[in-house]
């Protein structure tokens, strides 16, 4: 696929960011797109690999290899086709998906992996702006209802699928914005909102119900929503934030990252910022705990509140340069890198704000409450009797930092509990929905999971997957049979 010696002739190149103190400035993206012409010839670095493993790093199994031959062949609008028929939102995943398949390219193992990634969002970019994209309801309806519980990436493209499909799809979201964490979870630096927007205005003219600021469980009982629906889809995401247990957890300042990235994101979409509605980094000492995206989220958006000083605290090692011998292609390299946030902090501070195993053993607060520092420990990862890695503390490595704003971003330990209590809905032993993969089906007929609700936090892309797979289930449910994929 692609030019058969493209990879020999021609370097990897990517979309080129922003210039880190000018972008700290704004709330636009950080990264600029290449030109067409450049992007016709990274598709040509897509070699005639005989056996391919980039659409098997995909969950989605989308194939790179036909969209890039056919990028570089200049077919455009036969690219976008090829695309679209496996990813419902190209726009979400060529924008904060980490790109599975660039881990698993051919290309890698003896050079840098083809820029799949920003081909993909070029193409469904180019599709847009050429009028491609368009609204196509269903010719034919089957008069079963679906509701749809959450209306993140998971509950967006399981609604599409089941949309397509001809049944009556009915999304609840608590919050006052469709898009679950694609609005309220990621900044709008790292995925602005109007992306999430437009897609969502294209399943309204598709036939797709939106119902806002009501919580099912809540809002609107879930004994309502059994007898008034076919069938439901529970995409409600994990959403109950990893709690850090140490000494001093209750002071004032100390909050959860998801917390405040959302409060952040709603301000600057109402008023932008003029509302003071949001948890502000200004002038503050601010300290993450966490190392993943999330972190790096808190440490972009404090310092474009105009934080004093930020740190990063993670708990594991630095990981390597290089692929470990434990982590070999065409698995996802699990090496060191440094990320839009890193990057800021290095630019403002002269120095990346990450603090590798660095352990919190508590917080300490002033005569009125507030936080003034946290105290941490160095360690060591050692293997115990059961031959696992476990934490050792470091004798002499304490230290003080001084922090009057902490961000807690250690992830999420599972779904909140009201609605699946409520149902009765079965959990497996991490407290998710219990729900075979491929089948999705629950324990409560006519009742499907998906998303981080059944798998636990994840990515966008695994997000995206799953709700096609339990959409796909929910109508063979419905119809005895189904086309969906």
């Amino acid at each position: 696929m692609g030019k058969p010696s493209g990879f020999m002739e021609y370097n990897r190149e990517v979309a080129t960011e922003r210039i880190p103190l000018e972008r700290i400035k704004d709330w636009q993206a950080f990264y600029d797109h290449l030109p067409e012409a450049k992007l016709e010839t990274q598709a040509a670095r897509c070699m005639d690999c005989g056996t391919p493993f980039c659409h098997n790093g995909c969950p989605n199994h989308n194939l790179p290899l036909e969209w890039n031959d056919l990028v570089y062949r200049g077919l455009w609008r036969e690219a976008y086709n090829r695309l679209s028929k496996t990813n419902n939102f190209p726009e979400f995943t060529g924008r904060v998906c980490p790109a599975l398949c660039e881990g698993a390219c051919t290309t890698g193992l003896i050079d840098t992996a083809v820029s799949i990634k920003g081909i993909e969002c070029a193409i469904i970019e180019k599709a847009f702006a050429e009028g491609w994209v368009m609204a196509q309801p269903p010719a034919k309806r089957t008069g079963k209802k679906v509701a749809v519980v959450g209306s993140g990436p998971a509950g967006l493209a399981c609604a599409a699928q089941l949309n397509k499909a001809g049944h009556w799809v009915t999304v609840f979201e608590r919050a006052d914005r469709v898009g679950g964490l694609l609005v309220y979870g990621i900044p709008n630096m790292k995925l602005e909102k109007q992306y999430v927007q437009r897609r969502v205005d294209l399943l309204v003219a598709e036939g797709v119900q939106f119902v806002t600021k009501t919580e099912v469980g809540k809002d609107y009982p879930a004994a309502q929503l059994l007898n008034e629906f076919n069938a439901v889809v529970l995409c409600g995401g994990a959403t109950k934030p990893r709690q850090l247990s140490v000494e001093g957890n209750q002071l004032q300042g100390i909050h959860y990252a998801v917390e405040f990235l959302g409060a952040n994101t709603k301000s600057l979409l109402n008023s932008n910022h003029t509302d003071g509605c949001f948890i502000s980094a200004a002038g503050k000492d601010v300290l993450v705990i966490g190392g993943g995206d999330t972190g790096t989220d808190c440490v972009g958006t404090a310092l474009r509140h105009g934080c004093r000083s930020v740190v990063q605290l993670e708990i594991m090692p630095q990981l390597p340069l290089q692929r470990g011998a434990n982590n070999p292609w065409p698995e996802y390299p699990r090496i060191h890198k440094v990320d839009y946030g890193q990057q800021e902090a290095i630019a403002v501070q002269g120095s990346d704000p990450r603090q590798y195993c660095s352990m919190t053993k508590r917080m300490v607060g002033d005569a009125q409450g507030q936080v003034k520092e946290v105290h941490t420990v160095q360690i060591e990862w050692v293997k115990n009797a059961q031959d696992r890695l476990e934490p050792k503390e470091v004798i002499g490595s304490e230290k003080v930092w001084p922090a009057n704003l902490v961000l807690i971003a250690m992830g999420f330990s599972g779904p909140e509990d009201q609605l699946l209590d409520q149902m009765g809905v079965a959990r497996d032993e991490r407290s998710n929905v219990q729900a075979a993969y491929g089948q999705f089906t629950t324990n409560l007929p006519g009742v499907f999971a998906a998303g981080d609700m059944r798998r636990g936090q994840s990515l966008v892309i695994w997000a995206i997957n799953e709700g096609r797979g339990a959409a796909r289930e929910c109508d063979r449910y419905l119809m005895g049979s189904t086309n969906l994929s």
